[in-house]
């Protein structure tokens, strides 16, 4: 019984959902308020993000005719699922490193791809022809980065010696971060732009491209369902810099406050690349968008390994 409570506790509130919930709609606003003093706007307050989810979970769920119900219906639970589970993963292993399991590093990346894969499988069940073609094109977007991702992740598997993420923080701490090496920082690059097209960000939102195909995957989805999908792109901003924090910037130490003030620090930073990175591009085309991750991102991200595995 004590154990169930523990994982409860784990899983729904810290560091599991509330947690990563909070955090990341927190975040949501500092690109909101961000992209808005870079347009000359005011921006909006720090609680809009959450009245945002309120108002949506407070209207009705309207369900398209000529589809599966229940996959429209259950594929934003399993995506926000996923990712809460990500989230719990990556700080048990920061926060109790001796907790993890073998493998535990590539079950986080096999967690990240089933948001996408959700939000596919639900904008396919709406039958409606934009989302179908949002659909695709994230299809094709999550063909396109995989291999660069999972090459700049076996970069890193390769310098630490590890599949374990707790291992990954222990070499680190005696070896110095990954980030200090030419492959480290290659693979750093490469990652970052995969982040951005995981959280469906400019210049790789062409699933969504609210100006072409209306909203895309989420054309139909309204009231809970659509804000579900709201939360699991607000946790995958918190997640996903964790994850690189993790793998390149020698993890999280919250045993000290000299520690998880430097977290914030490195997590603000890769957070204002990411706004950045997508306030000073154009939208890609889909075909523009393989293009760059089949040709530049993935020899960058061989390259990388590459130079890891000689030593630099």
């Amino acid at each position: 019984m004590e154990g169930l409570k523990i994982i409860f506790f784990n899983y729904f509130i810290l560091p599991g959902f509330l947690f990563s919930a909070v955090i990341g709609l927190l975040s949501t606003w500092v690109d909101r308020k961000v992209t808005a003093r870079l347009q000359w706007r005011k921006g909006p307050p720090w609680f809009q993000p959450f009245a945002d989810i309120a108002k949506l979970f407070g209207k009705e769920i309207i369900v398209p005719e000529g589809g599966s119900t229940f996959v429209f219906l259950a594929a934003p639970l399993v995506g926000l699922s996923a990712i809460t589970l990500v989230s719990t993963i990556l700080w048990m292993s920061n926060v109790f490193p001796a907790v993890g399991f073998v493998g535990d590093l590539f079950v986080v990346l096999y967690l990240l791809t089933v948001p996408s894969l959700s939000a596919i499988l639900g904008a396919s069940a709406s039958k409606n022809p934009f989302a179908a073609l949002g659909a695709s094109r994230e299809m094709k977007l999550i063909l396109a980065y995989e291999l660069p991702f999972l090459l700049s992740v076996l970069t890193i598997v390769y310098k630490t010696g590890s599949i374990v993420l707790g291992n990954i923080i222990g070499f680190q701490a005696q070896h110095g971060i990954t980030l200090f090496s030419l492959s480290g920082i290659i693979a750093f690059i490469v990652v970052l732009f995969v982040v951005q097209a995981k959280l469906g960000y400019v210049p790789f939102d062409a699933a969504e491209a609210e100006q072409e195909i209306i909203s895309g995957i989420y054309t139909e989805y309204s009231g809970p369902a659509l804000g579900i999908f709201k939360f699991s792109r607000a946790i995958l901003l918190f997640v996903l810099p964790v994850l690189m924090i993790t793998l390149f910037m020698g993890g999280i130490n919250i045993l000290s406050p000299l520690g998880i003030l430097w977290f914030v620090v490195k997590y603000v930073i890769i957070l204002t690349l990411i706004i950045l990175i997508k306030n000073t591009n154009p939208r890609l085309r889909i075909d523009q968008a393989l293009r760059f991750f089949w040709g530049p991102i993935t020899c960058l991200a061989a390259l990388g390994f590459i130079l890891a595995m000689i030593g630099w």
